[in-house]
């Protein structure tokens, strides 16, 4: 089931998905100011030590199929995991 979103005449493709087990090989991106997007998150969910991660999973699509996935998410102490989203899959 594919579902998509549309802003401003602009159609946006929306994967929802469920991690199944642990996400492995943890490595973090950028921290801080070094976030391109660090003044969105502060004003969306609060000042924290923001970091960009990345690591992998194995994810259930919505159409039930599994895959593994390069994850990559935000994260604060106090806050927890946002904006999680596939940014590939991986054989």
């Amino acid at each position: 089931m594919n579902i998509y979103q549309i802003i401003n005449d602009v159609v946006i493709h929306c994967v929802y998905f469920e991690i199944i087990g642990d996400i492995e090989e943890i490595e973090i991106i950028a921290v801080g100011g070094g976030i391109r997007d660090i003044m969105r998150l502060q004003k969306q969910y609060g000042v924290g030590r923001w970091r960009k991660l990345k690591g992998f999973a194995k994810v259930r699509l919505s159409s039930g199929e599994a895959r593994n996935a390069e994850l990559h998410w935000y994260e604060a102490h106090g806050i927890g995991r946002k904006k999680m989203k596939i940014k590939r899959f991986v054989e």
